[in-house]
């Protein structure tokens, strides 16, 4: 007999996850969280998984709660063992050298903080992107409150001409980190 699924279905027509891929991930991510030792796993890892969506998969916002949650614990267990490698001063200084460079690309001009893909291919809209560049310009340069969630929950509208979404994801990415390492 098995147990009551570990999240609800996709309401109505909507599509939800793959339920296969989903609990596949999980066995995984659980083994290796278990396991306690490095493995191929990490928080980045976790943040960059993708599943297929199906009709009857499970949904979407509660799978990705719980992929944050996953996220958060590999971060934290990544932060314990660097610290106890290389002392908390070490941990902080490659922290704030990782922030250094983040800053560095946010505060530049804005509609030049990131390639632009070609005038016929789609990117992520300049003025969003740079409207959030600006909010975590501020959380670096002045503490001014942003979430790990806000972060990860930025979306930008497609427009021809944008940024590259590669480099911005990558950035986002790395911010997530650096606010990851000093939780």
């Amino acid at each position: 007999m098995t147990g009551a699924p570990p999240f609800p279905a996709a309401r109505g027509r909507e599509k939800g996850y793959d339920r296969a891929a989903v609990d596949a991930f999980l066995a995984e991510a659980r083994a290796a969280f278990e396991a306690g030792s490095e493995s191929a796993l990490d928080a980045r890892t976790v943040r960059e998984t993708a599943f297929p969506l199906r009709r009857g998969g499970y949904d979407v916002g509660a799978v990705d709660a719980a992929l944050a949650r996953i996220e958060d614990a590999f971060a934290a267990r990544e932060r314990e063992r660097a610290i106890a490698e290389s002392g908390p001063e070490a941990w902080v200084e490659r922290a704030r050298a990782e922030a250094q460079v983040i800053l560095d690309r946010l505060t530049r001009p804005r509609g030049e903080r990131f390639d632009r893909v070609g005038r016929l291919a789609y990117g992520y809209a300049p003025d969003e992107v740079d409207a959030v560049a600006e909010r975590l310009t501020r959380f670096f340069e002045s503490g001014d409150p942003v979430t790990v969630e806000q972060v990860r929950a930025a979306a930008f509208r497609p427009v021809r001409g944008g940024y590259r979404e590669e480099q911005v994801d990558a950035v986002l990415d790395a911010v997530v980190d650096v606010m990851l390492a000093v939780r």
